[in-house]
């Protein structure tokens, strides 16, 4: 219920800082295009650069592997973007458990996401849709989709240190002149 709570008020202020600052509905549909691609990069970096046998791989007292971990955001991305097409979308992830099957529906699921962030427009950002019992804007839902990738991300992250692994947010960001990346 917090994490809900937590979401739901980041994808609030987000919007509200967005609409304040006077930008149309189309920069902010581009906006969050970008941070979807954002997001989607670095997640499907993170779920190819782990090993098949560390997708088993749980941390003491976490309730998701690193694959339960793909798997909810594959299936919750074919329910959030569902949600902003008007459709419901069912990966099945939860039901797989190789890496090939989870990467794959990964990939299902990003493909699926895309198309619902390439059909946001200015024109279609505000149209309200059905998203888990309530109503929200189709943008709102799109943003809610990248706020909570970014919330997973950052449990892979973990579980990427403990393995030691660096995430893919940080092995690729361009290098700072004079600094080591650690």
């Amino acid at each position: 219920m917090e994490k809900q709570y937590l979401m739901k008020t980041a994808t609030i202020f987000i919007a509200t800082v967005l609409c304040a600052s006077g930008l149309s509905a189309q920069t902010i549909a581009t906006e969050v295009k970008s941070q979807w691609t954002d997001v989607k990069v670095i997640i499907t970096k993170a779920a190819d650069r782990m090993s098949d046998a560390d997708y088993a791989f749980k941390p003491e007292g976490e309730p998701r592997t690193f694959g339960d971990l793909i798997a909810h955001v594959a299936d919750a991305q074919g329910a959030m973007c569902g949600a902003a097409k008007g459709e419901q979308k069912r990966i099945g992830a939860a039901q797989k458990k190789t890496k090939a099957e989870l990467v794959a529906a990964l990939k299902e699921s990003n493909d699926f996401c895309d198309s619902a962030y390439a059909a946001l427009t200015d024109a279609n950002a505000n149209e309200m849709v059905s998203m888990f019992g309530g109503m929200r804007t189709r943008v709102g839902a799109l943003e809610f989709n990248v706020v909570h990738d970014n919330e997973v991300y950052g449990s892979i992250a973990v579980y990427m240190r403990l393995k030691n692994m660096v995430p893919p947010s940080t092995a690729d960001r361009p290098q700072m002149e004079g600094k080591k990346k650690q």
